[in-house]
This record gives structure tokens, C-alpha cells and sequence, in this order.
């Protein structure tokens, strides 16, 4: 049975880095959410919230997955596959906002008034 010797010493202080960073980004979601002062816009969820909120979670989700998943270290057929995910993901957002503007959308009053028919 082989047994490799790993120099794990060295990258204690990056995975320490990591783990304290992935703590102050969870605090500072926390703070963005129930902290009156830094609600961005009226009361609610917006879409800076969202934003935001999108933002900290993806640089969180960088931090695990070049890190602590070791993508920092891979090949490139790896970074072509996770750009293509990333491209379609953003294409499938693209496509359900797209569908949310619809402006060919009829009004709950003409629904209920025709039982659902349209009528001219």
C-alpha cells in the first residue's frame, strides 16, 4: 500500500483565506437582507436585491469550486465545459425574461368575463 506524503501546510493558509472569506461573504448576505439602512429601493425585494444577492452568492460559489473543488488546476476542457454551462444558462434566463415581457398578454378581466375565450 503506497502512501503519498501531501504538503498540506502549504495550503492551510489559502483554505483558511477561503473559509473566512465564505464566512464574511454569508455575513454580509445576512446583514443585506435584514438591515433597514442598506435595503436598496422601496420596501421588498428588488431587482438590485437581486442582483446583489446573485452577485455575492456567485463570487461564494467561485470561491468553493476554484478552491476547494481544485478547478484552479485544470485542464481546459474543463473551463470550455463550464463556459458552455454558463452561456446557457444565461441564454434560458434571456429566454424566460423574454417571455415575461410578452406584450401579447391578455387581461385576467377578459378571462373571466368569456370563460376563457377570446373574443374580439
Amino acid at each position: 500500500m503506497s502512501e503519498e506524503v501531501h504538503d498540506w501546510d502549504s495550503h492551510k493558509k489559502t483554505y483558511w483565506a477561503v473559509g473566512i472569506a465564505l464566512f464574511v461573504f454569508t455575513f454580509v448576505t445576512l446583514i443585506l437582507g435584514i438591515w433597514e439602512p442598506l435595503d436598496l429601493g422601496p420596501p421588498g425585494p428588488t431587482p438590485a436585491d437581486y442582483v446583489i444577492g446573485l452577485a455575492v452568492a456567485g463570487t461564494k460559489a467561485s470561491l468553493v469550486a476554484l478552491i476547494f473543488m481544485h478547478l484552479n488546476h485544470e485542464k481546459g476542457l474543463i473551463y470550455k465545459t463550464l463556459l458552455f454551462t454558463f452561456l446557457f444558462f444565461v441564454s434560458l434566463m434571456a429566454l424566460t425574461l423574454f417571455a415575461a415581457a410578452d406584450p401579447i398578454v391578455e387581461s385576467y378581466d377578459t378571462r373571466e368575463t368569456t370563460n376563457g375565450k377570446l373574443t374580439e
